[in-house]
């Protein structure tokens, strides 16, 4: 069984599939998952990875904990939930005792001595330690006053979506918007654009005058001609 490497794209959607049909798939714990490797849980939830990169909630005997795809690999059809239980070492033989010899000298029982209670407990399996979840901030929003073509145009984006598509908004609003932002330049380019396009109105608008006052001079001749 490898597990060394973590969960591809593939096997993330097969595992969401899998938990849409009610199935709790298995996997084995990768190195990257610290002194749990090798050991094998149940996929239970698959949370949102926008939120943290730690999106496979995993239950592994009484706890339920969020991993990322890198910690975790597909188990292998009939692996089981594998234990190390540590070898007992051989208790070493006491050594034969040596004969006494007593000369002349009074035998003196000895003493029993009791040898200390070592009270062994046994220790509970290191619980990896859950990361707390860093929630991702909003998006950056873009708010763009464009102009061309003779036009002024607004438009919002936040992130990669488009909240506002290109809209028109009057000159005046344009100006509005261009005096809230205090950079040198950027007001007087837009005054001149204004100007600009004032005086190509202003023209254009004598040039009607002129064509009116044409139209109503002929309409006066042929009502005359009556």
């Amino acid at each position: 069984m490898d597990a060394g490497q973590g969960l591809s794209t593939s096997e993330v959607q097969s595992i969401r599939e899998a938990l849409a049909a009610g199935r709790k798939p298995r996997v084995v714990f990768t190195a990257s998952a610290g002194q749990i490797a090798g050991q094998v849980g149940q996929v239970i939830e698959l949370t949102d990875p926008e939120v943290s990169d730690e999106f496979v909630v995993v239950r592994f005997g009484r706890d339920e904990l969020p991993f990322s795809p890198a910690d975790l690999a597909v188990a292998p059809k009939g692996v089981t939930r594998r234990v190390v239980e540590p070898k007992p070492e051989p208790e070493p033989e006491p050594a034969p005792a040596a004969p006494e010899f007593v000369l002349d000298t009074p035998r003196v029982p000895a003493q029993r001595q009791e040898e200390p209670k070592v009270e062994q407990t046994e220790k509970p399996p290191a619980r990896r330690a859950v990361k707390a979840v860093k929630p991702k901030g909003p998006a950056g929003l873009t708010v763009t006053l464009a102009y061309a073509d003779g036009e002024w145009t607004v438009a919002a984006q936040q992130g990669s979506k488009a909240l506002a598509k290109p809209y028109v908004v009057k000159p005046a609003e344009a100006l509005k918007m261009v005096a809230l932002v205090d950079v040198p330049g950027v007001q007087e380019a837009v005054e001149q654009i204004l100007g600009t396009e004032r005086a190509e109105a202003e023209q254009q608008a004598e040039k009607l005058r002129a064509e009116l006052a044409e139209i109503e001079a002929r309409l006066a001749e042929l009502r005359e001609a009556r």
